[in-house]
């Protein structure tokens, strides 16, 4: 309702002398007493919501932090009347969750009932049923809403029921809206259950009829102006309830450095919002209002500090550009590197952050200079997708594009048959060029609900696996309820979602304890890999796809890459598939860099005969930068089989390390390079935007992989009858002498997936295929072609039975995500054959989540110690510390050995760790930045070691401090927290980090 703004339009054109003003404070999911917040410590609406949550929900989500509970708001809002929509999500739960609904609703009326939000009287509370589901299953793969609305209808019953019981007002939304559907020619919703905006318009007046009666006295012709006030107040007050960010001005990211901008931050758009409800009465009663002027006598922020020096202590960062910074910049023997584009000709390629080339050939780019998020007071975000064009083939951009401006955020985009799917904030949108001026004129609002508690961590780094269905990362702290056709997705602290379009499905298709996935890359046999990005590891996503459990993270897969050569925070994966590269290299994946090494590493990636999973091992160093600004963020191979990638570009890095408003983040650089291989031809594109039908089938032969990813979208475009009966014929004139004869087969499947119109005879000749490779990949289509074929179980059975071990995970992956009594069984039976180190966890869990419960925790429990009492106390918490993401264990490692590809240094066996315990506190409670010699080697220092005395008290200091000095080998007295409590207060006046130099001048080593 926030999106469309039409009830409040409503009732400020049937009241336009009041001061009325609306808040909306719905988030998707929220049942009357379940309301997950990243920031808030607990999930529950009122005391003892817990008890109508007993099964999943009940588990602990690691959110933690200060954002104020519903009653909060609404005691600061002074709030009179409530109107609640509840029922939705809960009637997904069917007969069987019937009384608990009861039961949670009359809880929370009579819990709001007690309140006295206006401090003189209990708010007048309105209940409100969800609207009924429109049947549009003959246009779209979407329920046609017979049971949906039979539960729907038992939920707006018992709505009416406890109502009635507790003497409130409740609204019947599901009955009016089943009439309209049957009398209106145009749909109503997008998908079914979210009402489009002339489904909004027509609730908006039921609504105001209903809750405040029927108004003769409607001001029409002021409804536009009205109605541009209202969107403009929603958008500051969005920035004031969802706060982007808001880790760093509610949460756990709070310390160190948001008390020096937030509290004024979060005045000054309060502010901004409330003179907004200014215009917007001023405008009902056809007042001028200089609002310019109010926003001018706002809150001022004061200016933010810096806290970066450079490695020589200057603090004066230096921006190299054209040959200078390309001179920086080494690749590997054999190839070529050029500047396609920079902030230079293009002032717009500003922190540019994914690209991709569309089915023309044309380089599509997100940029985001508002990041880390809006700041109040500043103009509105405009940040965008642009298009470059190289037209004269020199290799250099000539020609720009703004497909799409006013955005904020863009994390991540893909390209679609019906527009460009575009990740904004809390929603994910699909932008529409209509007229085909290469410019967006539409915006549909898809999906929303997802968490922008953190921006880098929110929904990003799309990728499209075989079928068209977008794989997005999502990072650790968020907690996501997206409300879709299917029931509420819900997930929490890291992960992927799968959402296909042809159906409008959604999924948490992988929640693993990662903390920021900026890497999401497909394999030729359709096969997902994933980097951890904050973390030095790169793997195999499918064994962690089993059907999560809320709160829980699944399995985590094993490392791949090898010890020497693990480097963090990784941005961006890429397969090389293209002629233009040199033979041996084919199949190798490319993983980009941005801090300590900087640059692009490369590995083989082969199948272990030993396993279900794959092997490993270090090629090259592809690219390596000596510019320490150079931030490469994503790849992608183009039509022409040259390599191109984005550069972030900027100086500093890191979201505990700096102030989000440090002012030395960069809003204004942003490079494109291409990386070629001079000795070998170029590839010629393939012809896909005009071509035929029987001309884009050939392409699905050519080698390159991103030609085949491109084609595949483009028969996704063509009409479906004519492109599966061309693909039948085609496969079927396949020559079965041709080694690559299963994977053509296989693509053939992969065209009526894309198409969502699975052929059954293609489908079980993969399943036959005599490569395990693309058996595997056709029980993948099995797994998400259920619902159109009968036998789906059955298959499965015989899947889960296969000869080769990554058939039998596939297979028994994707039976966890069936009903139990169908699940279960095969299961099982993937359990009677034997299970390698990559299914052995999937499969207890798989079980586990399908009978409902956790999997047990790690038998080998915490880390040993012969320290006792005290001493042994500070250990085992220091230890949780440790580990806790975005703390030690990030950059120093689980084992303490720190990772030398990145420069982040050990702390097994050295003496900054084991020695003077006032110089370890210092360097912890303060920070660290500088050379550093150790072992031996020289460390930069250029990325600092975070300041902790923020975030941690004295007990948590000498508790951590204690672990680190008493475990990875290193044995040394333990820190108390009256120690810690003596150093805090002797360092209290210090400002900015310490410096090696500084410390040893203090403290000298022994």
């Amino acid at each position: 309702m926030m999106d469309y703004g039409y009830f409040e339009t409503e009732m400020h054109l049937r009241y336009p002398d009041s001061t009325l003003f609306i808040r909306n404070m719905a988030d998707g999911g929220n049942t009357p007493g379940f309301r997950p917040h990243s920031s808030r410590n607990l999930p529950w609406a009122f005391p003892g919501a817990e008890k109508f949550h007993q099964g999943a929900h009940a588990n602990k989500s690691g959110s933690i932090g200060f954002f104020p509970s519903e009653d909060e708001w609404l005691t600061n809002l002074g709030a009179d009347i409530i109107i609640g929509f509840f029922g939705y999500s809960e009637s997904f739960y069917g007969e069987a969750g019937l009384q608990n609904f009861k039961d949670e609703l009359h809880a929370f009326i009579e819990h709001t009932k007690k309140q006295r939000y206006n401090g003189e009287s209990a708010p007048r509370l309105v209940l409100v049923s969800p609207t009924a589901f429109e049947d549009r299953s003959a246009e779209m793969d979407l329920p046609n809403g017979i049971e949906e609305n039979k539960n729907l209808k038992l939920y707006t019953d018992a709505m009416r029921e406890v109502a009635a019981k507790d003497s409130v007002v409740f609204v019947d939304a599901y009955g009016p809206s089943k009439k309209w559907y049957d009398s209106e020619n145009a749909p109503m919703t997008a998908d079914g259950f979210q009402l489009n905006d002339l489904g909004y318009q027509k609730l908006s007046r039921l609504l105001a009829d209903s809750i405040f009666g029927k108004n003769g006295k409607i001001a029409d012709e002021k409804r536009e102006s009205v109605h541009a006030a209202v969107m403009d107040k929603n958008w500051f007050w969005h920035n004031e309830i969802k706060l982007p960010n808001g880790v760093h001005a509610w949460g756990r990211r709070y310390d160190p450095f948001g008390p020096d901008n937030y509290p004024d931050e979060k005045v000054k758009v309060n502010e901004m919002t409330a003179n907004r409800d200014t215009l917007i009465w001023n405008t009902a009663q056809g007042k001028p209002t200089d609002l310019a002027a109010m926003d001018a006598m706002t809150k001022k922020l004061l200016p933010v500090e810096t806290n970066y020096k450079d490695v020589n202590g200057a603090g004066n960062p230096e921006y190299l550009y054209g040959e200078d910074a390309l001179n920086k910049l080494k690749v590997a023997e054999g190839y070529k590197l050029e500047l396609f584009a920079s902030e230079k000709e293009f002032p717009d390629l500003a922190n540019p952050v994914q690209m991709s080339f569309d089915n023309k050939g044309r380089l599509w780019i997100a940029t985001m200079p508002s990041y880390p998020h809006y700041k109040p007071g500043d103009s509105k975000p405009d940040d965008k997708l642009l298009i470059l064009e190289d037209t004269d083939n020199d290799g250099k951009a000539d020609k720009q594009t703004i497909f799409a401006r006013g955005l904020h955020l863009p994390l991540g985009f893909e390209f679609a048959p019906e527009g460009v799917y575009v990740t904004q904030g809390t929603n994910l949108v699909l932008l529409k060029d209509t007229d085909g001026d290469d410019h967006a004129d539409i915006k549909e609002i898809i999906l929303s609900g997802f968490d922008d508690h953190d921006t880098h961590h929110g929904i990003s780094a799309y990728a499209a696996d075989p079928s068209g269905a977008m794989y997005m990362g999502e990072g650790v702290f968020l907690h996501t309820n997206v409300e879709t056709a299917y029931g509420p997705v819900r997930a929490t602290n890291g992960g992927f979602y799968r959402y296909s379009p042809q159906r409008h499905y959604l999924e948490r298709t992988a929640q693993l304890s990662i903390p920021n996935p900026w890497g999401i890359a497909f394999d030729e046999w359709g096969q997902p890999f994933f980097a951890h990005t904050s973390g030095p590891d790169m793997t195999w996503m499918m064994p962690g796809t089993i059907k999560s459990r809320y709160g829980q993270a699944n399995p985590l897969p094993k490392n791949l890459i090898e010890e020497a050569h693990r480097v963090r925070p990784t941005s961006g994966l890429e397969f090389v598939h293209s002629r233009h590269f040199p033979d041996n290299v084919q199949g190798d994946i490319l993983i980009n860099n941005t801090i300590g090494f900087l640059g692009t590493k490369q590995h083989t990636m082969v199948d272990d005969p030993n396993s279900s999973s794959y092997t490993s091992k270090h090629r090259t160093d592809l690219i390596v930068s000596d510019d320490t600004n150079f931030r490469p963020v994503d790849m992608e191979f183009a039509p022409d089989g040259s390599l191109y990638f984005v550069d972030w570009h900027n100086v500093l890095v890191g979201h505990m390390q700096h102030n989000a408003r440090d002012p030395l983040r960069d809003h204004v650089h942003g490079r494109v390079y291409r990386l070629t291989y001079p000795s070998r031809p170029l590839v010629e594109p393939a012809k896909i935007v005009d071509a035929s039908i029987e001309e884009l089938l050939d392409n699905l032969k050519l080698p390159e992989y991103r030609t085949r990813y491109r084609t595949r979208r483009e028969l996704r475009a063509r009409d479906a009858e004519q492109v599966l009966e061309k693909t039948k014929a085609w496969a079927a004139n396949l020559d079965k002498s041709d080694p690559r004869f299963e994977h053509h087969l296989l693509e053939a499947l992969w065209v009526t997936w894309g198409l969502n119109k699975v052929d059954r005879d293609l489908l079980v000749q993969n399943l036959d295929a005599k490569d395990f490779r693309a058996r595997s990949a056709a029980v993948k289509v099995l797994r998400y072609a259920g619902h159109q074929i009968s036998d789906q179980a059955d298959l499965l059975m015989a899947a889960v039975q296969d000869e080769n071990p990554r058939v039998r995970l596939e297979a028994f992956v994707a039976a966890s995500w069936l009903d139990k009594e169908v699940g279960i069984p095969i299961v099982e039976a993937a359990g009677k054959l034997p299970l390698d180190d990559w299914m052995q966890k999937p499969y207890e869990a798989a079980l586990a989540h399908l009978n409902d419960h956790n999997v047990g925790d790690d038998p080998e429990g915490g880390t040993k110690t012969d320290l006792e009492g005290a001493a042994k106390e500070l250990f085992v918490k220091g230890e949780e510390i440790y580990n806790r993401e975005g703390f030690c264990v990030t950059c120093h490692q689980p084992d303490g050995q720190g990772l030398s590809a990145s420069q982040f240094p050990p702390l097994a066996g050295q003496e900054w760790v084991t020695g003077n315990e006032e110089r370890l506190i210092k360097l912890t409670l303060k920070g660290l930045m500088g050379p550093l010699q150790l072992g031996g080697k020289t460390y930069p220092g250029q990325v600092p070691m975070t300041p902790f005395g923020g975030m941690l008290n004295d007990e948590e200091v000498a508790a951590v401090l204690t672990f680190v000095r008493n475990t990875f080998g290193n044995k040394a007295d333990p820190i108390t927290p009256e120690k810690v409590k003596e150093v805090r207060e002797a360092v209290k006046d210090k400002e900015g980090f310490y410096s090696p130099t500084e410390l040893l001048e203090e403290h000298p080593m022994e």
